[in-house]
């Protein structure tokens, strides 16, 4: 190769590199009490899934490729009629990097149970913002956006905003769709309510706890571990504003899913009383977390 082609090329890849997708979204779909689906239409179905993901442009900021956000998306369908309609559910899973280190804070792991779409083997899926297309294409896109804002909220405050809003667009698109998971009156912890929630100014406080909790928590904790636990704990005591107007809401028990097993791990070293300070807000903010909380006071 001439030394002209190679810088080419070159500069081909790192141009693309530079404008990298915001998501590496990691597919998998199963079946395991269906039977009549093959393989294959599976297969087919998981990587529509991924180039839906990975492949469209979510903002317009430049990502590097190691940029990119971190998550998975696990589509267990549980019935196929008429070959074409899927029912099922969807766990959602994200991580956040965190400054200086090779650990990724998970930021979101829950699961939708309202999941019913329709779907034909090498159908490729397409979006648009301004109208319902088909529901696979719009719960994707809508979670590829909450992942989006979630990242952002952790990184400034309120910087998801702009992709919340994007959210919650897609949901007012599908308010005639015929496929639950887009309407108020359905659930109280369903698409609809989730972002509605995050945009309400009753949750403000938890958008504030997410930056917080990562920025002056998370990405201090190199430098000085004491300082950035103390900034945690002051954290998710602020969630106690959210607690008194919108007590166990299912945004909270979203960033509690997530959450938990790393907030373990962040105060198994600390101080008894400290353990006690979070202890004693933890327990009135994520009651059914309570059995894993109580390891913190039995240290004491």
């Amino acid at each position: 190769m001439s030394k002209s082609l190679f810088l080419g090329v070159l500069l081909i890849c790192m141009g693309l590199e530079s404008q990298s997708q915001e998501l590496n979204c990691r597919v998998q779909v199963i079946a395991p009490t269906v039977s009549n689906v093959e393989k294959r239409v599976l297969d087919a179905l998981q990587s529509a899934i991924r180039d839906f993901m990975n492949d469209r442009k979510w903002t317009t900021d430049t990502y590097s490729f190691d940029e990119r956000i971190e998550c998975n998306m696990l589509l267990t369908v549980d019935e196929v009629t008429n070959n074409t309609r899927y029912v099922g559910q969807i766990q959602i899973q994200s991580n956040r990097i965190v400054y200086n280190s090779s650990y990724d804070s998970p930021m979101l792991n829950f699961i939708d149970e309202d999941v019913d779409f329709e779907y034909n083997e090498n159908t490729i899926l397409e979006f648009q913002l301004d109208q319902h297309r088909s529901n696979l294409s719009s719960i994707l896109a809508y979670y590829a956006y909450i992942i989006v804002g979630m990242d952002y909220d952790s990184f400034s405050a309120e910087g998801g905003t702009p992709s919340f809003v994007k959210a919650q667009q897609i949901v007012v698109n599908a308010q005639n769709a015929g496929t639950a998971g887009w309407k108020a009156f359905e659930s109280n912890k369903n698409r609809y309510w989730i972002v509605e929630n995050i945009l309400h100014q009753a949750f403000k406080p938890l958008r504030q706890t997410l930056y917080e909790y990562h920025v002056d928590g998370m990405d201090r904790m190199y430098e000085n571990p004491n300082l950035a636990r103390a900034t945690i704990t002051q954290s998710i005591a602020g969630l106690r504003k959210v607690h008194q107007t919108r007590p166990l809401s299912y945004n909270m028990r979203i960033f509690f899913l997530a959450k938990v097993d790393e907030i373990l791990n962040i105060y198994s070293d600390a101080p008894p009383a400290e353990k006690n300070n979070v202890y004693n807000d933890l327990q009135v903010l994520d009651p059914a977390n309570i059995s894993k909380y109580n390891r913190l006071k039995s240290t004491n």
